[in-house]
């Protein structure tokens, strides 16, 4: 059976190796597995939910394809494109808002965290951001998409949406219910300086990540200052469970050598974090660093990134003009 795989990344900037190791990485795992039709989004319109500086949304959406182009995925096996340019997305949030419930939006954790105590104050935009993400998963007939644990929820309510509409409109299968793929190792790298919160770009703390595009210096410096604790590693996974930091930076080193953590456990036991630090830096710099400099080089061709684009643009609106008029035929409109 065929697959077709849909997941988008928001151009917020300061992608870094969680972003590659959770993500983008698996995108390129993909694009090479046969009969597989991957479809990778730039989701501008999900990072306006938030304040976005103009000028810097566009380079972050210019850098996000750099590293998608950089890390391995090849426009010609893959369709890249920019959300705000297909104006299908939008169209179909509106026509899929009007199935989803308040309820069911209610529920979502995401919007209560990033909104915080004072909601009344929060976006709509934040608050509908998951029917958007409905639209961007249904409007291709989406059989799988690759989630981590905090999207799982978005998914769960991109099936509910899906069901709810084809029963309001007596279309049974007409919207695919998409299947999870979770990743089940290191799909959450956590941050360098507190081993218990997710890196993120937003972190304040430039020590706290290594963004794919760090110097050679950078990475080693990052690491050297990562957060350990007073042991030495362990001798087993289990040990690992009240050590956050040590599991995290394990984990790092297991996902960036293709191995299971247990093994990279047996390579380093009892050795203390200096020596592992050392291999790490060596692992990272070999690994991401020449996504750094590749990007480096894509980025000072705007032409190159614009024309991808375009190209992905053009393909997504294909497959998305011919299902928006058939949601309208159905709908009445």
């Amino acid at each position: 059976m065929s697959k077709k795989i849909f997941s988008g990344v928001q151009p917020s900037g300061n992608l870094h190796v969680g972003n590659y190791l959770g993500a983008i990485k698996n995108f390129v795992n993909f694009q090479n597995q046969t009969n597989t039709e991957c479809i990778y989004c730039v989701v501008d319109l999900h990072a306006i939910t938030v304040r976005q500086e103009p000028n810097i949304l566009k380079e972050n959406i210019r850098e996000t394809v750099a590293a998608f182009i950089a890390s391995g995925l090849n426009h010609k096996k893959s369709i890249i494109f920019q959300q705000s340019t297909v104006a299908e997305h939008s169209e179909f949030a509106w026509i899929l808002g009007c199935s989803a419930r308040m309820g069911w939006l209610n529920r979502m954790t995401q919007f209560k965290e990033k909104a915080g105590i004072d909601k009344e104050k929060a976006s709509i935009g934040l608050y509908v951001y998951p029917v958007l993400m409905a639209a961007d998963i249904l409007l291709y007939d989406t059989t799988h998409v690759p989630v981590g644990e905090d999207q799982k929820q978005h998914l769960e309510l991109t099936r509910d949406i899906a069901h709810k509409f084809n029963l309001d409109f007596n279309s049974p299968e007409f919207l695919k219910i998409p299947e999870p793929m979770i990743q089940k190792n290191f799909s959450r790298i956590m941050s360098l300086k507190d081993g218990t919160k997710k890196m993120s770009k937003s972190d304040p703390s430039g020590l706290s990540r290594i963004n794919l595009n760090d110097t050679k210096e950078e990475i080693e410096n990052k690491i050297k200052k990562a957060k350990t604790d007073t042991l030495p590693l362990p001798d087993n996974s289990k040990e690992l469970e009240n050590r956050p930091e040590a599991k995290n930076l394990l984990g790092i080193y297991s996902s960036l050598n293709n191995q299971d953590i247990s093994n990279t456990i047996k390579e380093f036991s009892g050795k203390n974090f200096s020596d592992f630090k050392n291999k790490l830096s060596e692992l990272v710099i070999e690994k991401i660093y020449p996504i750094s400099n590749e990007m480096s080089k894509i980025k000072k061709d705007n032409s190159f990134i614009d024309n991808v684009l375009l190209e992905g643009n053009i393909k997504a609106s294909k497959i998305s003009t011919k299902k928006i008029e058939e949601v309208k035929k159905i709908v009445g409109l």
